[in-house]
């Protein structure tokens, strides 16, 4: 397995209130960790941080997640306590109120393939040299493109684009929407809007493709979306088939 994963703050944001991580535990079953936070006083961070840490550190205390049903139920369980953790923080910390974070996480075993998510940060498997988006978007716009109200070429400029219908820590309980999917693909990426905002599938297909490392690979796509504008903070957790992890 070749993995990587990285963060950058954009050009436009004066600090980062994404987090990213990719653990492994004992059974060399892989989590992929992606949270774009939200909140004033730099409290998106901290939410983003809290749940990062909270959902790596559990999962590396395991020897195995077990079958999937054992991993679905992890998940949601550990997701549960993260949300807590969350919206405790932000009633202890009254100039944190409103905080929050998306989450879109990834678990990889020998044996099955699960993403999760809440919120606007994307899932995608790589497969046949192309990238096919797994998760669905908690969004206001996508709720509108869903029920007929908008076409999805309508939704790209909506001005309430941004406006979530879930999030992590905004209130004592949370769903998350969990897929399972072949494990059969090529690779798999995580990444906040702040790079899917910026490119399409096909541009970051383009550069998947290309004959590097897959560290250059996200560095490159970090650059593009730069090279845009970097409107947001770019997060992206990548694991492809075959390599050395990095």
């Amino acid at each position: 397995m070749e993995y990587f994963y990285i963060t950058d703050s954009g050009k436009i944001r004066d600090h980062n209130e994404d987090s990213v991580d990719i653990v492994k535990n004992k059974n060399e079953e892989y989590l992929l960790l992606v949270a774009d936070g939200m909140g004033g006083h730099r409290a998106g961070e901290v939410a983003s941080n809290i749940a990062i840490t909270h959902l790596g550190k559990s999962f590396q205390q395991l020897d195995t997640v077990g079958d999937k049903e054992k991993a679905i139920n992890w998940l949601k369980e550990t997701v549960s306590e993260v949300n807590l953790l969350i919206y405790r923080y932000s009633e202890q910390n009254p100039t944190s109120q409103g905080l929050g974070t998306t989450l879109v996480l990834c678990l990889l075993t020998k044996d099955y393939l699960l993403f999760g998510n809440i919120g606007d940060s994307s899932g995608f498997v790589f497969k046949n040299k192309k990238l096919h988006k797994i998760t669905v978007d908690h969004t206001l716009v996508n709720l509108l493109v869903n029920s007929g109200e908008l076409t999805e070429e309508e939704a790209k400029d909506h001005p309430k684009k941004n406006v979530l219908m879930r999030a992590l820590g905004a209130t004592t309980t949370v769903e998350m929407d969990i897929f399972d999917v072949e494990v059969d693909v090529d690779g798999v990426l995580l990444c906040s809007d702040g790079l899917t905002n910026m490119l399409t599938e096909e541009q970051i297909s383009r550069v998947l493709n290309e004959n590097t490392s897959l560290e250059e690979k996200l560095k490159k796509l970090v650059l593009k979306c730069n090279n845009r504008g970097g409107t947001d903070n770019i997060s992206i957790a990548c694991l492809l088939k075959g390599g050395e992890g990095v």
